[in-house]
């Protein structure tokens, strides 16, 4: 993974992706013991346009240059299947702006904050984002407060008073 970040820092460096952040099952193993997982979810900003319509062509089109090529939803960087994901609303907007920097292995690297996963799950509400969600709270270390805010900011905080109560919807 560690060849597969510093291709993602280059498209960064080189202005074809604003910011980005570890999202998905990967960034839970930042947080926890490992769980199953075969791809990098990439959670992205992209460059301001002067079309509204957002595209990964310009990404895309780099990493075919250099010889990364894409199969299905994925983009095989280094043996590494990685997804770029566009923020798509704005708790993945905000969970991209707020990611923690780290160092994995000796990359630099960002990765969405356990508190904007826990919410991202919430969201999304699949079956394996509730037991995913499970694993992270009782493994990660949550600031609560922080959870809060931003349940309460992006409208989830009934959600999560269901999932409290061990409702499934």
């Amino acid at each position: 993974m560690e060849r597969a970040l510093q291709v993602i820092n280059a498209l960064r460096r080189d202005g074809l992706i604003q910011e980005y952040a570890i999202g998905g099952a990967m960034a839970l193993v930042f947080y926890t013991e490992p769980v199953l997982t075969y791809d990098l979810d990439i959670f992205v900003l992209l460059p301001e346009a002067e079309m509204p319509i957002l595209t990964l062509t310009p990404i895309y089109d780099r990493l075919a240059s250099e010889g990364y090529h894409p199969e299905h939803e994925h983009v095989v960087l280094e043996g590494f299947p990685v997804q770029f994901l566009p923020a798509y609303n704005p708790l993945v907007d905000e969970a991209v702006r707020e990611a923690r920097p780290v160092l994995y292995d000796s990359v630099e690297t960002r990765v969405v904050r356990p508190e904007h996963l826990a919410a991202i799950m919430l969201q999304t509400y699949r079956p394996k984002d509730r037991e995913r969600l499970s694993i992270l709270l009782d493994e990660a270390v949550i600031d609560t407060g922080c959870l809060l805010g931003v349940l309460e900011r992006h409208g989830l905080s009934a959600r999560w008073e269901e999932y409290r109560r061990g409702s499934p919807q």
